[in-house]
């Protein structure tokens, strides 16, 4: 019997044993798992180190590509070459540059209305002598179609006589009536002798004189 006792309480002594190892085996923290967290923050502190480096690298792009295009402006505007800071051997800052580029574009965009208008008014020229063309090659083929039409028309003889007759009566009411010691006196008699010299029924009157006096020359 004190055999049996001694060995049941050495069994139970072994078995709170395995108890409590079991018990503190089970609240030790894993190894494993702190291994795997404690390689895991190096990984996490590179990736901050990476989109650091991808900003830099972004932020260094976008500055590269804003002093290119200054260069470029630089370059472009005529108004912009380093002569112009020659005294200082400075480059221009960066609002001189952007100044004299909008002053340069104003200019520009001056020069193309102006080109514009020019090309405007070319073309009304190309138009006008389109036309004249067209009446030209119209009173060719009408004197082609008929040759015999102009021999009874009045010689050109007799023209200039009328045309000649019709300026010296002009002239001798100008003479009389115009003064040309200044321009301003000129200026104000010239109006006054177009108004009563060259109303329709004067100059009619002129015309009327002067073919009579043609026609007797002539008969």
């Amino acid at each position: 019997p004190a055999l049996f006792m001694e060995n049941a309480r050495k069994g139970s002594i072994v078995s709170r044993a395995n108890s409590i190892g079991s018990t503190s085996a089970s609240s030790v923290p894993n190894t494993d798992d702190e291994d795997s967290d404690y390689h895991q923050e190096p990984y996490k502190e590179s990736y901050k180190d990476q989109r650091r480096r991808a900003h830099t690298q972004a932020e260094q792009k976008r500055r590269d590509a804003i002093k290119k295009g200054y260069n470029d402006l630089q370059a472009i505007v005529p108004t912009c070459e380093q002569q112009d800071f020659s005294i200082s051997s400075q480059k221009p800052s960066k609002a001189i540059v952007l100044q004299k580029t909008i002053d340069y574009i104003q200019f520009l965009h001056k020069e193309k209305k102006k080109q514009e208008e020019e090309v405007s008014t070319l073309r009304k020229d190309v138009m006008a002598l389109k036309i004249m063309k067209v009446n030209y090659e119209q009173i060719v083929k009408a004197h082609q179609d008929n040759p015999n039409e102009g021999k009874n028309q009045v010689s050109d003889e007799v023209k200039f006589n009328v045309f000649q007759g019709i300026m010296d009566s002009l002239f001798q009411s100008f003479n009389a009536s115009v003064s040309v010691t200044s321009f301003q006196e000129l200026s104000a008699c010239v109006f006054s002798w177009i108004e009563e010299q060259c109303k329709p029924q004067t100059l009619r009157d002129v015309v009327i004189r002067v073919l009579h006096k043609v026609k007797s020359q002539l008969y």
